[in-house]
Formats: structure tokens, C-alpha cells, sequence
């Protein structure tokens, strides 16, 4: 006969006994080792190459740490991907220098999302916690998107689509990189910083979402820093772009919103003490005529509270202009201050 206590014990023994999660070490050497692997709150990634048309899924558990021991190199295959994706709550990845390959060189066609099928983005990162010191060689198309429920830092990333500038056998004469985006933004309590971008374009581009920080990151050869495109129904609050370094860039710093779009709101926006040198086509561009540049603007999308202040220090090429306003509507602009050279 069993005791009130007794039933109460054996129905709790089940609770202890299904943990999933062990403090053990997993270790990753082909995509035949994350199921064990994710059952361990360490997980090492050793070098190996994922098979084409497939993601390298990590569904880390609760609080893990991540280290990567080696690089990871993705197989050629036309789909949509990802090639990586990671979720999980308050997750430590460490990259320790290491590169996830997406040879990139083998699709580039100087069209992008226009041309042949990419996986895009590149690196899915849905987890919470901090993302660092990884290296993000040749995505074939977009780099980074994001997906996580908690605040998220992601540091000293290094994103090289360098070799995109160059023409390739199936770009005809142009670059072969296109839309190689680095950093694009829809989420909110995301912190982007002290990385390195070499790409095609935009460094940063936030479509909607709260309480994003860009700071202290370098930016070479793309379309700059952006917020937007911005459509419909949509809503960016509180974005501080802040002591970033832009090279060569087609722009220097931009808000774009859609010409079609409505119901939409952008406030808060603060950029300072960022430096923008050679910008090609604009030093500073807000354009609410989207995707045209600088033509009829729309009207359905509210700019309010967009501070330029601390010295952000721009310089165009004798082509470009230094600053371009084309709104529908009006603008709430604070302490425009620009330093040109």
C-alpha cells in the first residue's frame, strides 16, 4: 500500500529523471553530432563542412556557452537557407577568431536577390545572451539577421565580402557582391558593436524595433548606415548610431522610408560623433521616396525627433552631396551638428 508521500515523491521523480540538459562538454564535428551535443551546457564547434542545402542548426540550451574551436565551412547549393541559425536564452557564443565560410564566390553574380537563389541571411542568430569575435567570411547574399526575445550584444564581428568587389565570370564586368548586407535589423534590445564590415551594401540596416545601439564599428565599402527601408505598419524607436567609422561608402548616414508606406513611426533617432570619409553619392541623406532616390516622397510615414549631434565628421566626393532632405511631410530635426572636411 503506498502512502500520500510516497505517491507524492514517485510523481516528482519523473521531473528530475527527463532533464534534458547535463553540465557536461558537447563537441561538434559534423551536423551528425548536434543532437548529443545540445544536451550539454558546453558546446565546443570543431572545424568541418556542412553538406549543401542544409543549415547547421544549434538549438542550444539555457544559459550555455559556446566555443568555436574551429571553422566552419558551408557546401554550394542554390536555396534560401540559412546556413546558420542559433537559438536560446541567454547564450555565451565565442568565436575565438574563428570563420564560418559561406563562399559566397561561388554565387555572387553582381545581382544579389535578383539573380540566382541565395541563402539568405547567411547567420540567423535568434538567441539572447552575447554573440563575439567571430569572423563571417563571403556570404552569399545578406549576413546577419535577427530574431531574439532578450537584449542581445553581438561584438567584435568581423563580416569580409571584400572579395565581392571585383567582377567575376557571371557579373558582367560589375561587382560581383550584391546586396551583401551586413547587420539587418527587425527586432528590438539589440547592441551591434567594435565590428569590422567590408561589403556591398548596407552596414547596417534597421527595418523596425526598439532600443538598437550601432557604436564604435568600422564600415567599408557599401551603402552605409540605414534606417530602413521603412514600410507599412511599422515602428523604430530609440536608435543611437554612435562613434561609427564609414569608408568609401556610397552614403554616409540615411533614414529611408518606403513612398507607398503608412501607418508608420521613426523617433528617436540620435547619430553621433560618427566619421563618414569619401562617401560617394551622399554625406547625410533622409529620403521618404523609397526605393527611387530623391524623388516623390510619401507621406504615411512620421519622422520625429532625429538628432544629429557630438561632431559626426563627413566628407564626399566632389560628385556627391553633402546633405539631401526629401520629405513628404514634416521632420523633426535636433542640433544638426556636421563637421564637413
Amino acid at each position: 500500500m503506498f502512502t500520500t508521500a510516497a505517491l507524492s515523491l514517485l510523481s516528482l521523480a519523473p521531473a528530475f529523471l527527463a532533464s534534458p540538459v547535463e553540465r557536461c562538454t558537447g563537441t561538434i564535428s559534423s551536423l551528425s553530432d548536434v543532437a548529443v551535443a545540445i544536451k550539454c551546457t558546453t558546446i565546443n564547434i570543431n572545424s568541418f563542412t556542412v553538406p549543401a542545402g542544409q543549415t547547421f542548426q544549434l538549438d542550444a540550451p539555457t544559459g550555455a556557452t559556446v566555443n568555436m574551436l574551429g571553422d566552419v565551412t558551408f557546401g554550394y547549393a542554390e536555396w534560401a537557407g540559412p546556413l546558420f541559425q542559433l537559438t536560446g536564452t541567454s547564450i555565451t557564443f565565442n568565436g575565438n577568431g574563428h570563420t564560418f565560410n559561406g563562399q559566397g564566390e561561388l554565387y555572387w553574380d553582381g545581382l544579389g536577390g535578383t539573380g540566382s537563389t541565395k541563402p539568405h541571411p547567411m547567420m540567423k542568430i535568434k538567441s539572447s545572451g552575447t554573440f563575439s569575435n567571430v569572423i563571417v567570411k563571403n556570404p552569399p547574399q545578406n549576413c546577419f539577421g535577427f530574431g531574439n526575445s532578450a537584449a542581445l550584444v553581438v561584438s567584435k564581428v568581423t563580416v569580409d565580402a571584400s572579395a565581392g568587389d571585383n567582377p567575376n565570370s557571371k557579373s558582367n564586368g560589375k561587382a560581383a557582391g550584391h546586396n551583401t548586407d551586413a547587420f539587418d535589423a527587425s527586432v528590438s534590445n539589440l547592441t551591434i558593436q567594435d565590428c569590422t564590415v567590408h561589403n556591398q551594401d548596407d552596414c547596417l540596416a534597421i527595418n523596425k524595433g526598439s532600443n538598437i545601439i550601432f557604436q564604435r564599428n568600422s564600415c567599408t565599402g557599401g551603402h552605409g548606415i540605414s534606417v530602413g527601408s521603412i514600410d507599412s505598419d511599422v515602428t523604430v524607436n530609440n536608435i543611437q548610431i554612435l562613434n561609427n567609422v564609414i569608408t568609401n561608402n556610397d552614403q554616409g548616414l540615411r533614414i529611408k522610408t518606403k513612398s507607398a508606406a503608412t501607418r508608420s513611426t521613426v523617433s528617436d533617432i540620435t547619430f553621433n560623433g560618427n566619421t563618414a570619409t569619401g562617401c560617394k553619392k551622399y554625406g547625410v541623406i533622409v529620403d521618404q521616396s523609397y526605393p527611387s532616390t530623391l524623388g516623390t516622397p510619401g507621406t504615411g510615414v512620421k519622422l520625429s525627433g532625429v538628432t544629429f549631434s557630438g561632431t559626426n565628421t563627413v566628407s564626399v566626393a566632389s560628385s556627391a552631396k553633402r546633405v539631401a532632405v526629401n520629405c513628404g511631410s514634416v521632420i523633426v530635426l535636433r542640433y544638426l551638428e556636421l563637421v564637413w572636411s
